[in-house]
C-alpha cells in the first residue's frame, strides 16, 4: 500500500502518512485520528484500523456503525425544536441574563462552504483555543478535510469598543438534523459575562431558526456548564487498540482506563444490542 494513496470514507479522507496524530497522556505517547479534536462521528473501516499506529484511540464512532464500544462519556444534544426547551422557566431566566449582559454587543453570523476554508482560515478563527488545548495543526487539517462537502457556521460577537469577544465555529450535519459545536474561542477580558455559554445560546437559536432539530454540544463529561442546555444524551462509541503491556495501558489514570473498561480494549466490532435512542433528561437547576 502506497503511503500517499488516498482513502475516502464518509466525510473523511486520509493517507497512511497523515491519518494519525501523536497525543500524550502525561509523557506517554499514543495516537488519535486527524479528526479527533474538532470533528464528530468519525467513521472507521478495516483499512483505517489496520493503518493506524498503536496505541490508537478513535472516539465518536457513529452510533449506527457496527464498530466501537460505548465509553463513559456522552454527547450532549439540545433539542432546539422543542417548545419545552425554550419555555423552561429556569432556562428563560438564564437566557434573559445573558441577553442583558450582551445587549450592546454586535453579533454576526456567516454560513461558509467548508470547501473554501484553508488551514490558515481556521487557525485565524481559533489559534488561541488550539494553543490552549494543544490541538495540533494536523487536527486543524483534519477539520478542513472533514468539512470539504459541508457548511460551517461562524458566529462572532464584538464589543462596542471593537473587541472580538468570541468566535464560535460549528459544523452543519444535514443528514443528522444537527449543528455540531466544533470549537469556541473567547476573550478572557469578558469572562464575567460568560461568553462561552452565550455562544451556546446563539447557536441554539440559529439552529432552531433554520429548521434543525439538535445542536450537538459535543462530549459533556468534563463540562458541567453544558447542563443548562442538554435535553438528550447520546452514547459515544470508541475503539482502543493497544498492547496490554504498553505504558499507557499500565497507567490507571490514562484514557484507556478513564474512558474504557479494560475488557473492551482491542474490541473492534460492537456486540449485538438493541439500538439505543438518545436519552431524554429531566431538567435540573443545579
Amino acid at each position: 500500500m502506497s503511503s500517499n494513496e488516498v482513502h475516502v470514507l464518509a466525510h473523511q479522507s486520509w493517507t497512511s502518512e497523515n491519518l494519525c496524530v501523536e497525543s500524550f497522556h502525561e509523557h506517554i505517547p499514543y495516537f488519535t485520528s486527524r479528526w479527533d479534536a474538532l470533528c464528530p462521528y468519525i467513521d472507521v473501516n478495516e483499512d483505517l484500523l489496520r493503518m493506524a499506529k498503536k496505541p490508537f484511540i478513535v472516539y465518536a464512532v457513529p452510533p449506527e456503525s457496527p464498530y466501537g464500544v460505548p465509553i463513559t462519556d456522552h454527547y450532549g444534544l439540545v433539542d432546539v425544536s422543542s417548545q419545552d426547551f425554550w419555555s423552561d422557566e429556569y432556562r428563560q431566566h438564564k437566557f434573559k441574563k445573558l441577553d442583558k449582559a450582551f445587549k450592546r454587543f454586535q453579533v454576526t453570523e456567516r454560513l461558509i462552504p467548508g470547501r473554501t476554508l484553508t488551514i490558515d482560515d481556521v487557525a485565524s478563527m481559533g489559534q488561541e483555543h488550539f494553543d490552549a488545548y494543544e490541538i495540533h495543526e494536523k487536527e486543524i487539517a483534519g477539520f478542513v478535510d472533514y468539512v470539504r462537502n459541508l457548511d460551517v457556521l461562524l458566529i462572532q460577537v464584538h464589543a462596542e469598543n471593537g473587541d472580538l469577544v468570541l468566535t464560535d465555529v460549528s459544523i452543519i450535519l444535514p443528514e443528522r438534523d444537527q449543528v455540531y459545536g466544533s470549537f469556541c474561542q473567547w476573550n478572557l477580558d469578558y469572562k464575567n459575562r460568560s461568553p462561552g455559554i452565550y455562544a451556546c445560546l446563539l447557536v441554539s437559536r440559529w439552529a432552531a431558526k433554520h429548521g434543525y432539530r439538535f445542536y450537538n454540544l459535543g462530549p459533556i463529561g468534563d463540562y458541567p456548564y453544558k447542563s443548562l442546555f442538554v435535553t438528550d444524551r447520546e452514547p459515544i462509541y470508541a475503539i482502543a487498540l493497544t498492547d496490554p503491556n504498553h505504558p499507557l495501558a499500565q497507567d490507571p489514570t490514562s484514557p484507556l482506563h478513564t474512558d474504557f473498561d479494560p475488557s473492551t480494549w482491542n474490541q473492534v466490532l460492537r456486540e449485538p444490542m438493541e439500538e439505543e435512542e438518545p436519552q431524554c433528561l429531566a431538567h435540573s437547576n443545579e
